[in-house]
C-alpha cells in the first residue's frame, strides 16, 4: 500500500471539486482543490470521484461455467471496489469462495445459494434433495458477515417441476438465519403473482427489468399490483442486467411510471463481460444515464443505496476517517451504441467510463 497520495482536483457528482488526501489507507483530508499535500499527486482534473462502486449481483466463482469469473476482473478492473456474489455457491463450496478473498483486491461478500450444489449446474433447484436446510443454516452461521443473504433463482429452467416449493424453503431458511432473500425472477412457472407476495421488507427482487413473459409490467407498460405492493412494504429492487434480464422497453416503462431505482447491478460473468451485452459496470450505468436518470441518481444506485442495503454505510460515503474506497470516472459527450438483453439498441450521447479506484487505501488504475 502506498504511504500517501492526493487525488488532485477531483469532482463529486454534486459539482464540488477538492483534493482528497489518503494516508496509510485512510481518507485523512478533503481540502481545497490544489492544496492537498502528499508523497504522490494523482491529477484528477475533469474526473469525477464517488465512494467506491458496489455491484450487488455478480458471479465471482471462476470454476463454474457458464456463470463464473475472476473477482478482480469484475471488481477493481471495472472501477468496482465491492462485489457481492449472487448465489454462485451453496453450502458445498462456500468455503472456497470465502477463501478466495485473500487473493483479491476487491471487497467481496456473498449470497448463499439455497441449493447446496450452487451453480455447479443451472437447474440447482430442480431436485429438493439438494436443498439441505441444516447444512445451509450451518454455513450461514460459519460465514456470518461474509454471507449477506440467501439466493433463490425462481424461474422455470432452474426449478423445473419443483414449482414454488424452493421459495417456501428459502423463506424458512431466512427465518432460521435472519438473512434476507435475493430472488431471481424470469420465465414462469412459477408465476410472478405467486412469487412476489412471499417477499418481505429487505428481500431483493433481482432482474426486475427483464422483458420476458412473466415480468412485472402489463402489456401497456404499467407496473403490476404485486410490484407496487412489494415496493410499498420495502422489498428492494435490483437491476441484475445479465445476458437475458434487462429490457430497454421495460426500463423505459419503469422510469415513466416512477418505479424507484434502488440498485444497479450487472449480473456479470466471463461470457457477458467479454461478449456483451453487459461488458462493464460503466456500460450498464451509461444505460441508466441514457434513460434519463440524473448522474446523482445513477451513482447513488451503485454507492449509497447498495451500501445501505448491505448495512455497511461506510462503503457508500466519502467521509474523513474512513478506510478509503473510492471510484474515479469520467462522463464524456461520446456517442455509444448500447445493447439490452433482447438485442434492442439505443444511441447514448453521454458515456460513463471508469478510470481508477482506491480500494482499502490502495490506488489502482483501471
Amino acid at each position: 500500500m502506498e504511504e500517501s497520495f492526493v487525488l488532485r482536483n477531483a469532482t463529486c457528482v454534486n459539482g464540488f471539486t477538492a483534493d482528497f488526501v489518503v494516508e496509510e489507507g485512510i481518507l485523512s483530508k478533503v481540502t481545497a482543490a490544489g492544496s492537498g499535500r502528499a508523497q504522490r499527486i494523482i491529477d484528477c482534473s475533469n474526473v469525477y470521484v464517488s465512494s467506491g462502486w458496489i455491484d450487488l449481483h455478480v458471479h465471482a466463482f471462476p470454476t463454474f461455467d457458464p456463470y463464473g469469473d475472476e473477482i478482480d476482473e469484475i471488481g477493481v478492473k471495472q472501477g468496482v471496489t465491492t462485489i457481492v456474489d449472487a448465489g454462485s455457491c451453496g453450502a458445498d463450496c462456500m468455503a472456497e469462495l470465502a477463501d478466495s478473498r485473500e487473493r483479491a483486491k476487491t471487497n467481496l461478500f456473498a449470497f448463499l445459494n439455497i441449493s447446496r450444489i450452487g451453480l455447479s449446474r443451472v437447474d440447482e433447484l430442480s431436485d429438493l434433495a439438494w436443498l439441505d436446510q441444516e447444512k445451509a443454516v450451518q454455513t450461514a452461521r460459519a460465514y456470518k458477515g461474509f454471507i449477506v443473504g440467501l439466493k433463490a433463482r425462481m424461474s422455470k429452467s432452474v426449478v423445473r417441476d419443483s414449482g414454488i416449493k424452493p421459495l417456501h424453503i428459502a423463506r424458512s431458511l431466512s427465518d432460521a438465519t435472519s438473512l434476507p432473500l435475493m430472488v431471481h425472477i424470469g420465465s414462469g412457472p412459477p408465476a410472478i403473482e405467486e412469487i412476489v407476495p412471499l417477499l418481505h421488507k429487505r428481500d431483493v427482487i433481482t432482474h426486475y427489468l427483464h422483458g420476458k413473459p412473466n415480468n412485472l409490467f402489463d402489456e401497456e407498460g404499467k407496473p403490476l399490483q404485486v410490484l407496487l405492493d412489494a415496493s410499498q412494504r420495502g422489498v428492494h429492487l435490483d437491476v441484475g442486467h445479465g445476458t437475458a434480464s434487462f429490457s430497454f422497453r421495460i426500463a423505459e416503462a419503469a422510469k415513466r411510471h416512477g418505479v424507484p431505482l434502488h440498485t444497479i447491478s450487472t449480473d456479470i460473468y466471463r461470457g457477458n463481460r467479454l461478449n456483451g451485452p453487459v461488458y462493464s459496470m460503466a456500460n450498464v450505468l451509461s444505460k441508466f444515464l441514457h434513460l434519463g436518470y440524473t448522474l446523482e441518481e445513477v451513482i447513488a444506485a451503485v454507492t449509497m443505496n447498495a451500501a445501505n442495503w448491505l448495512q455497511r454505510p461506510e462503503l457508500g460515503r466519502i467521509q474523513v476517517g474512513d478506510t478509503a474506497n473510492l471510484t474515479l470516472f469520467t462522463v464524456k459527450n461520446k456517442p455509444l451504441t448500447l445493447f439490452d438483453s433482447e438485442g434492442e439498441t439505443r444511441q447514448a450521447a453521454k458515456t460513463i467510463k471508469a478510470k481508477g479506484v482506491v480500494v482499502n487505501g490502495e490506488f489502482i488504475k483501471c
